[in-house]
């Protein structure tokens, strides 16, 4: 989880990169993801509580009061701030108070000064507000980085899995039943994984969710999948040759993918452009004569949302910053021959990168 002293801290530059109204001393943040950069309040989807709010104030000073909804599961004691205050809209015996959001509100009675900051869209400072944290998350911490370590090490079981058990005749919906066992088990924990689990032919399916589809020998299987824990999640990418070795046309998209990918990871680095990244992953497709048949971005950034700045796309004005965490996902779809995606995700440092992902990308 998120460390207090990470969370305090990011409440403090939050202020310091705001140019707020002199009588604004506190701010009213509602969006989960906020909430969870700035004081590790998740609320675990796969609960009663799913869906249910919480109100942060946040003061000058870094002080923090969470509101919630009494009906939240056990992961909101882990939240780091000094007040919190449940709120009982119902008890199960009497009649709830009105919607459980404005039971919550009713009860935002800072002590003191003006509340004019508010990240919900409709208030006048709502863009400022997000617009600062969106730029603030793009450097992540230490304790952000060993939450996604986490997701990476339960997504590296499940791709494990899937190398060792898909088989000829097994449904995508099989495959991803058992990733997802082998994902739980290594996070020791309910988890959230969504992704790619699908057999490409080609150009006409890309990705997709899993179906009652049943694999063929020889058929290409893209698993591009992410784990989320605490609303930081994973996200990368293998493709098997199920039941048979790859053919040539299929070793062919193979090699000229991680052609690509090698040669993207040389451009990586704090201060690169991510035009300059993207046109590196497309000179590894040009070895193989293959520029021109690459139909997607070449990466992105990765942490509480997927995808999330920067964006390593044709035509980027963004520039990789020290402490960005992103993807490169270079990917070939040929009708006739197949589909192929590989991925690993990468955290920017100012000399170059750290790989964080660790999974076997091979075709068998």
């Amino acid at each position: 989880m998120l460390t207090a002293e990470g969370c305090r801290a990011r409440r403090q530059r939050l202020w310091e990169n705001l140019n707020p109204p002199p009588d604004a001393d506190y701010l009213l943040l509602s969006d989960p993801i906020h909430l969870m950069y700035l004081a590790n309040f998740w609320v675990d989807p796969i609960s009663l509580g799913a869906g249910f709010p919480g109100y942060l104030l946040v003061r000058k000073d870094g002080h923090a009061k969470l509101l919630h909804d009494n009906r939240l599961p056990a992961s909101v004691a882990n939240s780091h701030v000094e007040d919190r205050r449940p709120i009982v809209w119902y008890d199960g015996q009497t009649p709830g108070r009105g919607p459980r959001q404005l039971a919550c509100l009713a009860d935002v009675n800072p002590t003191r000064g003006g509340l004019h900051i508010h990240d919900r869209p409709g208030d006048p400072y709502a863009a400022t507000v997000i617009n600062t944290l969106a730029k603030l998350r793009r450097q992540k911490d230490p304790d952000e980085i060993e939450l996604l370590r986490r997701c990476m090490r339960a997504t590296e079981a499940g791709q494990a899995w899937a190398r060792s058990n898909i088989r000829p005749g097994m449904t995508e919906l099989d495959v991803y039943g058992g990733v997802h066992a082998a994902c739980v088990k290594t996070a020791g924990m309910p988890v959230i994984v969504y992704g790619d689990f699908v057999v490409s032919p080609g150009s006409e399916r890309r990705g997709g969710s899993p179906t009652d589809r049943v694999i063929q020998a020889g058929d290409m299987f893209i698993l591009d999948f992410s784990v989320v824990i605490s609303g930081y999640r994973s996200d990368f990418t293998n493709s098997l040759v199920v039941g048979k070795d790859p053919n040539p046309g299929q070793q062919q998209l193979y090699d000229a993918c991680m052609s690509a990918m090698a040669s993207g990871e040389t451009a990586l680095r704090a201060g690169a452009s991510c035009q300059s990244v993207y046109d590196a992953v497309c000179a590894g497709f040009a070895k193989y004569g293959m520029a021109d048949q690459f139909p997607h971005h070449a990466g992105h950034g990765i942490g509480l949302t997927h995808p999330e700045a920067p964006f390593i796309v044709c035509r980027s004005t963004e520039t990789l910053l020290a402490g960005d965490v992103v993807t490169l996902e270079p990917g070939l779809y040929v009708t006739g021959v197949g589909g192929i995606r590989i991925e690993h995700n990468y955290l920017i440092t100012p000399t170059g990168y750290e790989r964080l992902s660790n999974h076997t990308i091979g075709l068998k």
